[in-house]
């Protein structure tokens, strides 16, 4: 039996689009060409922002759609899409509350992190999200799952109408075809060296994280079709992987709570308080690219383990963290100049009392929160850090229905897009917790438009 909708991609953005069609009374296949569902979704670090939660609320913290809308804004350093960004915020509330009520668990910390004004960061066991969304989609009866399915090439009917794919189901190539349509939530393609160095070559050396299905499939299946792309020229890696730790994924962000970093010099190089995107363009360039974050007990202390990029005495637990009784015994640990680093935190501790971080600016802890506090209280850390890519965050162009548009402004029409593989939402920047954020929130807007049902609450 033709089903209603197909949906291309098993991660966050493919099982709520799913689920919110199949919860409109519609039929869907979806396929993944991995083995198991969750592709990059599954392995974040589980963070999704939202603003106006009950959580908030019960932290004391005042947020609202428009302080996010202009947040997203400016971290994207406005070459984002103002009707994506707009989409984003004006679904995001009833996204929070439909996946809460779907099994899926936040909190219940509520933290600050890269281009948030005010504490925005709803954390989730990512695995465990996919699974209770997978869940959710098999109770419906509507929504059949199918594995190590990759499809291949978009199919359109005579009368230029997106209708169906070629793919690989079972081991058989199979043609699947859909009433109202195909949603592309295939992911990125950090694991695309070739396409990487085509957008980025400055990061041809870089660390790349993410799913193994991410090579840019979706990406190339609409631009067959002359689709148009957004934000390629902003790939960038994420400050704060340990270049050396192979089990941990994730970045550690001790620079939002009071840490700077400093390069093999023992030099400051950049506003700390910066998207960790920028973040890492700026430890990129670094000789090697290999910087330190610097930090003493007080910053240590204010660390979440529940929230994975602040989860530091885990780290410092597997040994990740150099930590020694003065800067000048820290300096020679990890082979820096100790004249200058002492004099690099001794200026950076006056530029605190001063107000005035004369060098690069800084004035927040993170974006527009958190007040700077001086590096002073033995014992000191430091942490290794390098840029990694975890996600490309660019690609499709869509408009706020999330259709795909081609490079005559034209909507190809049947074709969707949600996820990692749209771009045009992020700009020049990122927030933490949007990539889940739109991958939740764009795959039920996805599935909205393409079954024709009314909009979001």
């Amino acid at each position: 039996m033709t089903p209603d909708l197909l949906v291309i991609g098993g991660g966050m953005a493919g099982f709520c689009a799913a689920l919110e069609a199949a919860q409109a009374g519609f039929t869907v296949n979806l396929l993944e060409k991995q083995p198991d569902a969750g592709g990059s979704s599954a392995m974040s670090g589980g963070c999704l922002a939202f603003a106006g939660t009950d959580l908030q609320c019960e932290h004391g913290i005042d947020d609202s759609d428009e302080l996010l809308f202009t947040d997203l804004r400016e971290v994207g350093n406005f070459e984002n899409e103002e009707t994506l960004v707009r989409a984003y915020v004006d679904h995001q509330l009833d996204t929070y509350h439909w996946m809460r009520d779907h099994g899926v668990a936040f909190g219940p910390s509520i933290e600050t992190s890269s281009g948030q004004s005010v504490p925005r960061v709803h954390s989730v066991d990512p695995a465990d999200a996919m699974r209770q969304l997978a869940r959710a989609c098999a109770a419906t009866g509507r929504v059949s799952v199918h594995l190590s399915a990759p499809a291949h090439r978009l199919i359109r009917d005579a009368d230029g109408r997106f209708t169906g794919v070629h793919a690989s189901v079972d081991g058989e190539h199979r043609t699947l075809y859909a009433h109202r349509g195909v949603i592309l939530a295939s992911g990125g393609f950090c694991r695309n060296a070739e396409m990487v160095h085509r957008f980025a070559p400055q990061y041809d050396e870089a660390e790349f994280i993410g799913g193994d299905g991410n090579v840019g499939d979706g990406l190339k299946m609409a631009m067959e079709f002359g689709a148009d792309l957004r934000d390629m020229a902003y790939i960038k890696g994420t400050y704060g992987k340990h270049p050396l730790d192979e089990t941990n994924h994730h970045s550690c962000l001790a620079v939002y709570k009071g840490a700077i970093a400093v390069n093999q010099d023992g030099r400051r190089f950049v506003d700390e308080s910066l998207s960790y995107k920028l973040l890492g363009d700026a430890a990129i360039r670094q000789p090697y690219g290999a910087t330190f974050q610097i930090l003493d007990q007080r910053v240590m202390d204010s660390g979440d383990d529940r929230v994975r990029i602040l989860d530091f005495q885990r780290r410092l637990d597997e040994g990740l963290f150099i930590q020694a009784d003065s800067l000048g015994e820290l300096a020679r640990l990890i082979e820096v100049p100790a004249d200058t680093l002492c004099e690099t935190v001794a200026v950076y501790n006056a530029a605190v009392d001063s107000g005035r971080d004369e060098a690069f600016g800084r004035t927040r802890l993170v974006h527009h929160h958190g007040a700077l506090c001086r590096i002073e209280q033995a014992p000191f850390y430091a942490y290794p850090s390098t840029a990694a890519v975890f996600g490309t965050y660019c690609g499709l162009r869509v408009n706020a229905a999330m259709e795909v548009v081609n490079v005559f402004d034209e909507t190809l029409d049947g074709l969707f897009a949600a996820g990692e593989v749209v771009g045009g939402f992020h700009g020049g920047a990122y927030m933490t917790g949007t990539a889940l954020g739109k991958a939740a929130i764009f795959g039920r807007l996805a599935a909205r438009s393409a079954c024709g049902t009314q909009r979001l609450a």
